[in-house]
């Protein structure tokens, strides 16, 4: 059967729609139709790094630069985006959005590139459930832009912890605080790391991971988020 009758299809069964809006792809679109791509409230955050996320981490953790791809409003499409990534089982859009946001990143004049990346881990309890760390595919997605390698073992989350939603600021790093741990630190000693999540909100959990992380001789931490979640 031509590939191009095979693609057809499979449309029919397994169509493939727009993470945002819903609607079918076209050929030449992946994860976001064109419209809704053009539609990406984008920060830009990548061209200052005195930028407003960076302000969130100022006195409370060492960071070298933070960046988000995208401004992450209730009830837009793009909350959409990501609910599919987490919960609906559609793991290569956290590949697609790292991708857009490494392509940012390569062009920028003020960021400097890591030597590697690290994304949040997930409790082994909560990735057995998912089957999949949406932080590991957006850095999977910055790799293949940056060309950085992913470190998916050096970080660990030691226990489980209770959903951040609906609690303050200060509770939520408390929830989080000394719930990750560095497994071999010698491979990461003097690294700079880029470390990944999907959305940050106040910034308890990137602050927790990267507390650990700087605990390692010459180690800096650069942050890099698809969405910012302003409070």
């Amino acid at each position: 059967m031509p590939l191009s009758l095979l693609s057809d299809v499979l449309s029919v069964f397994l169509p493939r729609t727009c993470a945002a809006c819903g609607y079918p792809l076209k050929d030449w679109e992946e994860c976001l139709c064109l419209k809704c791509m053009a539609g990406i409230p984008l920060t830009r955050f990548h061209l200052n790094p005195d930028n407003p996320l960076a302000e969130v981490f100022w006195g409370r953790v060492r960071i070298e630069q933070a960046v988000a791809w995208f401004y992450f409003r209730k009830g837009s499409a793009y909350q959409e985006v990501l609910h599919n990534l987490k919960y609906n089982d559609r793991p290569a859009i956290g590949i697609f959005l790292g991708k857009q946001l490494g392509y940012e990143l390569k062009n920028s004049h003020v960021f400097r590139k890591p030597d590697r990346i690290i994304p949040v881990p997930l409790h082994r309890k909560k990735l057995r459930k998912r089957g999949y760390n949406q932080s590991e595919r957006i850095s999977q997605g910055l790799a293949l832009s940056l060309g950085v390698p992913v470190s998916t073992k050096a970080l660990v989350r030691t226990s489980q912890t209770d959903t951040q939603t609906r609690k303050s600021r200060y509770d939520r790093y408390l929830n989080v605080s000394g719930k990750f741990a560095v497994r071999d630190p010698g491979s990461i000693a003097g690294s700079h790391i880029l470390l990944v999540d999907d959305v940050v909100t106040t910034g308890a959990t990137l602050e927790a991971c990267a507390e650990v992380l700087l605990s390692v001789p010459g180690v800096k931490v650069s942050l890099a988020t698809v969405a910012w979640a302003k409070e």
